[in-house]
């Protein structure tokens, strides 16, 4: 179940940080009370998580699947250009995020 938490996490923290950018610096109201309910949320299934993973596991794969996430939704949604060598480290981070998980015994 900590891993569920952890991926929800990890999705609302792609969440808040979309909201945000369509916040406009804080000026929209709705984007701007979704950014604090993604916020929420995602700290809250972190902490969740923490409760049965280490936070050398926990946290770096969170702010992992943040981070992939947020450059999947710029990229599509912001229309965001990555170079080449660019997607050749995120595809770098997807292989270390998911052999964190693979060599884990959690």
């Amino acid at each position: 179940m900590a891993w569920i938490y952890l991926l929800i996490a990890g999705i609302f923290e792609v969440v808040w940080a979309t909201a945000m950018k369509l916040s406009n610096g804080f000026s929209i109201l709705s984007y701007s009370i979704l950014t604090i309910i993604g916020m929420v949320i995602s700290f809250a299934g972190l902490i969740l998580a923490t409760k049965h993973l280490p936070l050398s596991l926990a946290y770096p794969i969170w702010t992992g699947i943040g981070a992939v996430g947020s450059i999947i939704v710029g990229v599509a949604l912001f229309h965001d250009h990555l170079s080449p060598s660019t997607w050749l480290f995120v595809i770098l981070l997807v292989i270390g995020l998911t052999g964190i998980k693979l060599t884990t015994n959690h």
